[in-house]
Order: C-alpha cells, then sequence, then structure tokens
C-alpha cells in the first residue's frame, strides 16, 4: 500500500533529491513537503517549514533514513514568506548557521510583518472589510491575536533572490518569479532532472489562495495568471510542490489552474448578474467551496477569509476587465454589471 504524502518519512524523487513532509499544527494541507539536495558541500534544503517543537526531530529522523543530518544543510531557499515555508528555515540558520534565501519581492512583506509584531493578517482583514465581511474580520483578529508570536522567527534572510542561475554546492538551478499567491514567490528549476520545485504555485490537486499576505492589494489573480502562463507550455518538466504528491506535469498542471480561474471568473460573472448589486461577501456566499463544493456557511473561520479575499480578487480583476462595475459606499464595495 503506498503512503499517503504527508506520511512522515523520507522519499527519493530523483538522485540525490528527496521529499520530507514535515507535520502542520492545524492546517487542511496536514504538511509541507521539504526537498534534501546533495551538493558537493552538502545539502540544499528548498523550503524551511514551520518552526514548531517538532519540527527539528521531524527533519532529523527523515534525513537520518538516508545517513544525513540538518547539521550538512549549507543553504535554505525558500519559496515564499508564509510560515510554513520559511519560520524553519530561519531556526535551522541559528543552530547550524546555514544561509537563507528568499524572493527579494518578499522584502517589503517580511518587513511588515516585524513591524506588525503578530500573526493578525492585517491586510487580509482590510479586504474583508471591502468585502462587507466585518463579521469574519472581528472574529479572525480575535484568533489570530492570541496566537504566539516569535519575532525571531521572522529575522531577514541572508540573501534576496531575484530571477536568473543559480549555483550552489555544484548543483545548477534556474529561479523564476511566480507572484500571485505572494509577491515575491519564486520557483527553482533544475534542468539537469526537468524538475521544477513549485512551492505553492503549483499544486496537484488544490488552486492555492491568492495573494494572502501582508502589504498593498494589486490585482493578485492578474499576477498569477500571468505566472502560470509561463509555465503552460512546460509539459517536459516534473512538478515538486511544496503540499501534495510530487510528479505531474508542469505544463498540465498550469493549464488546468488557468481553466479553473477561467471557469471561476465565469461563476462570479453570473452571480453578481443573478444577485444585483452586491458585495464580495454575497458572492462569496453564492459560491460552492474545495473539491468538494461546499456551502460557504460550513467553512471555519480561517476559510471563509481566504473564500472571501480570493472571491475579491476575482471581482477586482473582472472590474478592471471592465466586465463589471465596482462602486464604493462607507468604505464597503459594491458590484454590479
Amino acid at each position: 500500500m503506498t503512503a499517503h504524502w504527508a506520511e512522515p518519512g523520507c522519499y527519493p524523487v530523483a538522485d540525490g533529491i528527496h521529499r520530507i513532509p514535515l507535520q502542520l499544527p492545524q492546517d487542511g494541507l496536514r504538511a509541507v513537503n521539504v526537498y534534501a539536495l546533495d551538493t558537493e558541500d552538502g545539502l540544499i534544503l528548498i523550503d524551511g517549514g514551520w518552526h514548531r517543537p517538532d519540527t527539528y526531530r521531524e527533519l532529523s529522523d527523515g534525513l537520518a533514513r538516508i545517513g544525513r543530518s540538518p547539521g550538512e544543510i549549507h543553504d535554505v531557499l525558500v519559496t515564499h514568506i508564509h510560515r510554513d515555508h520559511y519560520t524553519f528555515a530561519v531556526e535551522l540558520r541559528r543552530r547550524h548557521g546555514c544561509r537563507v534565501h528568499l524572493g527579494a519581492a518578499e522584502s517589503p512583506g517580511l518587513q511588515e510583518i516585524r513591524e506588525l509584531g503578530s500573526n493578525v493578517p492585517v491586510s487580509s482583514l482590510r479586504e474583508l472589510g471591502r468585502a462587507g465581511a466585518g463579521d469574519i474580520a472581528a472574529r479572525v483578529h480575535a484568533e489570530s491575536a492570541d496566537e504566539a508570536f516569535d519575532p525571531g522567527d521572522w529575522a531577514a534572510p541572508d540573501h534576496w533572490l531575484r530571477p536568473g542561475a543559480l549555483s550552489l554546492g555544484g548543483r545548477e538551478l534556474e529561479v523564476l518569479a511566480t507572484p500571485g499567491h505572494t509577491k515575491g514567490h519564486l520557483v527553482f528549476h533544475d534542468p539537469a532532472h526537468r524538475l521544477l520545485f513549485t512551492g505553492d504555485h503549483l499544486l496537484p490537486t488544490i488552486t492555492p489562495s491568492i495573494g494572502f499576505e501582508l502589504g498593498v492589494w494589486d490585482l493578485p489573480l492578474d499576477n498569477f495568471l500571468r505566472s502560470l502562463e509561463l509555465l503552460r507550455d512546460n509539459d517536459d518538466q516534473t512538478m515538486l510542490p511544496a503540499h501534495g504528491a510530487d510528479g505531474g506535469s508542469v505544463g498540465r498542471r498550469a493549464r488546468e489552474l488557468m481553466e479553473h480561474h477561467d471557469r471561476r471568473l465565469d461563476q462570479i460573472h453570473t452571480a453578481v448578474t443573478e444577485l444585483g448589486p452586491c458585495t464580495g461577501l454575497e458572492v462569496a456566499r453564492a459560491l460552492g467551496w474545495t473539491r468538494r463544493e461546499r456551502p460557504f456557511s460550513t467553512l471555519d473561520t480561517f476559510n471563509q477569509m481566504v473564500a472571501t479575499c480570493e472571491t475579491m480578487a476575482h471581482l477586482d480583476l473582472l472590474a478592471a476587465r471592465n466586465t463589471l462595475v465596482a462602486e464604493e459606499h462607507d468604505g464597503v464595495d459594491i458590484f454590479s454589471v
């Protein structure tokens, strides 16, 4: 029987490359994949994981299965700023002195996290307000304000990455900018093995959340679709995602996600047409969510926030394309055809 992708362990994906799932505390995603790459100098880790009490043990146990240890990691390449990818990279640097790399376009978001000093997603709360979802915003604020926050987890990286070639320990990689999930999201191409470490940009069974980050809202769905366009013809590359099983064509999955968002834009346009002038929250409530088409009311608070913000991202793109009209009333955007 094949193990579930999130089952703890260390799984070979190519010569000198292993996938290690690290558990997530209260997330439906269950785990985040980090990838260990053999080099002439030790190991590169792609994505760091979430700094939790058990994360170091989980990583150590995984690496021990191939006779390696965390002390051999000399560089961590982080795909984006979310805490399940970044914060344990910083902890590994504290313990072993490895270098941490992050996309340069994540710098403003990291600075905002450090200045805010909490896990409150203030940018998402702003979008909830614009969607007429003040009650959800209040619940999110109350829940996130109580979460422990360690400013040390958000120390600056050693190196801000930009698109282009990257050579580390004899490994030749290509860094590609794929904004949308976050402004500074990166993917890493291994041309020798025709592999793409996709972070959260391409996931095998779910659609990544759009624009869940601190900072100015700048049509994140438009950015995401443009990033998908860059990869749509890469059928000869294999996905190594941050969540889910490895494998599958990069190009095929990029096209599937583009088609999904085209359908979603059509559904949202239809919903606004049927509802008449309406808020983002009213549209979100009219849609089905997840692959199971769950009613909005059955989602927990966090996922109601994500669903409402994603609805706003689609509505904003339709307004930018002049397919819908958006008018602001007392801080709430009203959409109509």
